[in-house]
């Protein structure tokens, strides 16, 4: 997987890899029975053909890239957009500020869960008809969340909406694989990988300049704006999936394509190994357990600030909610340095430790460099805003704080999937990325519940100290898995690397 990457494209290594490990299941042994499958008559060549979406013109791959950077954005922001309207939703609901939480908890929930059906799914009917769903159910339901009368009402829509919108972030990975050869999958796999890690940082930026002049109910008229867009992108786009294109173009030609596996079979893969091996991988693998445990954590700190953020700064430098809002551009900014940072590490540590060993045998353990700066960033940046946010200090201090957070998780994660992928084979990678996925999400929907609560009791120091003492406690996890994680691959039930 990793040594398809080109050389020349270290960003190829990072971000390619950590979503192409992101549930991407593209299922290569079927698509390689086709291939040996196919006859040669007419002289027709599927690696020539011009439906190959290898051999599309750059301006299609291009906009086939656009189209799944929109959606997988418009999916995540739609996490964090109605942070914001947090009072609004106990102002005019009637509800606790524990239940107003609901419906950012409840869409990123159902994100877990989408991703679930919309795999497997996209390798039956294609990429591109499970996109169409997600853009036009997520928006549907969305318009349906701002046209709500009652609080149920919204977090159901809510639910929904997250629900449909979630398999594009699990087969949007595959899509960027299908398309653009490894050489040149550099650039675009670095814009992919940004575009649902920016989501959730801007997502209260625009949030809350939207509830503050017009009202929460346009935190969601703003997703179906954005779902439109990318029905429009889609419209220009087409078909990535090899297997479903080879079988309609073998159709055209008058060729007889393999026969599709049954129903039956498809049934029971989806249960025995889409459903049950990636929570058996997180219970069973140490490997899958700590490291989701660990990312898990992190990712639901991450969504704990959506509710924490505005209740500290305003409370303590008395900022506005459109200030307060501002803030989590540093996530966003972290983002980007977390992601340069995984390129260096690419290019200073593992290529040269890569260069002493055979293409298929790189130690996984390599890709662990990231991952071990960040566990040093998170536990640090946690103390750090925990106690620099006073009336006496600088509001700068905890927002660089906040900077250093943004960089310390994306670099965790990316590593961190990164390893996995280069740990396990085959299907094995797309489940314990699916039990990532589950552990993630999980507690990213549980950890809002509980921040109000949390900093009006402990202080803002204290709390986050909390948060910094879990990050501390998780530190060791990438160092001991540098250290000793050939042992526990050895060990596993599931195959994995011998390097």
């Amino acid at each position: 997987m990793t040594q398809q990457m080109s050389p020349e494209s270290p960003m190829a290594s990072t971000a390619a890899e950590a979503m192409a490990a992101e549930m991407s299941s593209i299922n290569e042994p079927k698509d390689k029975d086709l291939e040996s499958a196919t006859p040669a008559v007419r002289g027709w060549d599927w690696l020539e053909d011009s439906h190959n979406p290898y051999n599309w013109p750059k301006w299609k791959k291009n906009v086939q890239l656009l189209t799944i950077a929109s959606i997988a954005f418009t999916c995540s922001v739609g996490t964090s957009i109605v942070s914001p309207a947090h009072q609004d939703f106990m102002d005019e609901f009637g509800v606790s500020s524990t239940v107003a939480f609901l419906p950012l908890s409840l869409y990123v929930f159902s994100l877990g869960l989408g991703p679930i059906v919309g795999g497997p799914l996209s390798e039956v009917a294609g990429r591109r008809a499970v996109f169409i769903m997600a853009v036009a159910l997520g928006g549907l339901f969305a318009l349906g969340s701002g046209f709500a009368g009652t609080f149920a009402g919204l977090c159901v829509m809510r639910f929904l909406s997250g629900f449909f919108y979630g398999p594009s972030l699990a087969i949007g990975s595959g899509v960027l694989l299908e398309t653009y050869r490894p050489i040149e999958r550099g650039p675009p796999s670095a814009l992919f990988i940004l575009s649902p890690f920016l989501g959730p940082g801007l997502g209260p930026v625009l949030g809350v300049f939207l509830v503050d002049r017009m009202g929460w109910r346009w935190t969601q008229y703003t997703l179906v704006f954005f779902s439109v867009f990318c029905a429009i992108c889609m419209f220009f786009s087409g078909e990535s999936y090899h297997l479903v294109l080879k079988r309609r173009r073998m159709k055209a030609l008058g060729l007889t394509p393999p026969e599709a596996a049954p129903l039956s079979a498809t049934m029971k893969k989806f249960v025995t190994v889409d459903l049950f091996r990636p929570i058996h991988m997180l219970l069973t693998e140490p490997i899958v357990t700590f490291l989701c445990l660990y990312i898990a954590t992190m990712f639901g700190t991450l969504f704990l600030f959506f509710g924490a953020f505005f209740y500290v700064f305003q409370k303590t430098y008395n900022f506005t909610l459109i200030q307060s809002g501002l803030v989590f551009l540093g996530i966003g900014f972290g983002c980007l340095l977390g992601t340069t940072m995984v390129a260096v590490c690419e290019v200073v540590f593992y290529r040269p430790k890569a260069k002493k060993h055979l293409s298929h045998q790189i130690p996984p353990e390599y890709r662990l460099y990231p991952a071990k700066i960040g566990s040093i960033l998170l536990p640090i940046s946690l103390f750090w805003f925990g106690w620099t946010t006073s009336p006496g200090i600088n509001p700068a201090a905890p927002i660089i704080a906040i900077v250093l957070f943004g960089t310390g998780n994306i670099g965790l994660f990316i590593s961190s999937m990164q390893y996995i992928g280069d740990a396990y084979h085959h299907s094995n990678v797309a489940s314990a990325s699916s039990a990532n996925s589950l552990a993630r999400y999980t507690f990213a929907a549980a950890f809002p519940f509980f921040c109000i609560q949390m900093y009006q009791k402990l202080g803002t120091g204290w709390a986050t100290s909390i948060l910094g003492f879990l990050a501390l406690l998780q530190l060791p996890v990438p160092w001991v898995l540098s250290k000793y994680g050939k042992r526990l691959r050895a060990l596993s039930k599931y195959e994995t690397s011998s390097s």
